[in-house]
């Protein structure tokens, strides 16, 4: 056997090796993301089915993934994105500050069409809030609205402060007032425990709705107030 001969049947060898990897690694990578993308397609069944209890269980472990950074992004493939353009079943409501830090699909980590959203400075149950979020629960099928409040919220503190401000602003601070009343002589911090108050506050006006409290009465729904720590992530449920 020449030199030439055996560099060249050598070279097929590694050759044909690389190819056999290159397969191998194919297959294993399709293993592994078909088993990826399994789970992801089982939970989104899976939370349409949720009990209210289990639901708000899955936004608080959702929230300690975000605060542990061990974040899942949950439903966020473009399979997905073709799966709720169909159709929405989200399994929770969540009705929240606008403040830009306080992203829900972020802090819960969820993904599409998993939270019905509606956010609004102070986080104040409006009558187009309620209205939304009785949709959410009614026709779409949320099982849980949880109220977030969050730390040094500023139109709170606009509202203690009794800050005067242009446009439609004080329609907000209006309705944000009764909370920093009701929390008024309470130890502790003042703006920490007028955000708190404002959090039951709106929970009281969900609660008023004929729609919603029908929903609570036969089990299929709970309301549920929460406190956004901004330096660490962290929601704490609020009662």
């Amino acid at each position: 056997m020449t030199k030439k001969y055996r560099q060249a049947n050598v070279s097929r060898r590694n050759l044909l090796k690389l190819s056999a990897g290159a397969i191998s690694a194919g297959v294993l990578a399709a293993g592994v993301g078909s088993n990826l993308v399994a789970p992801e397609k089982a939970s989104a069944q899976n939370k349409q089915d949720l009990s209210p209890d289990e639901a708000l269980q899955a936004l608080l472990d959702g929230n300690d993934r975000f605060v542990k950074a061990k974040r899942r992004n949950p439903n966020q493939s473009q399979s997905r994105l073709r799966e709720v353009a169909k159709g929405q079943k989200p399994f929770a409501s969540i009705l929240s500050c606008a403040d830009s830090r306080v992203p829900s699909e972020i802090i819960f980590d969820q993904g599409l069409g998993d939270l019905f959203v509606c956010r609004v400075a102070g986080n104040i149950a409006t009558t187009e809030e309620i209205g939304s979020l009785e949709f959410g629960s009614l026709v779409l099928g949320t099982k849980v609205i949880m109220v977030v409040g969050h730390e040094r919220c500023g139109a709170v503190d606009a509202t203690i402060k009794g800050a005067s401000v242009p446009g439609q602003i004080g329609s907000l601070l209006v309705a944000i007032q009764p909370a920093v009343e009701k929390s008024k002589g309470q130890p502790g911090d003042k703006l920490e425990n007028a955000c708190k108050a404002n959090v039951l506050g709106q929970i009281e006006k969900l609660k008023s709705s004929p729609v919603l409290s029908a929903l609570i009465k036969e089990g299929k729904l709970k309301i549920v107030g929460s406190y956004y720590d901004l330096d660490t992530g962290k929601v704490s449920l609020v009662s």
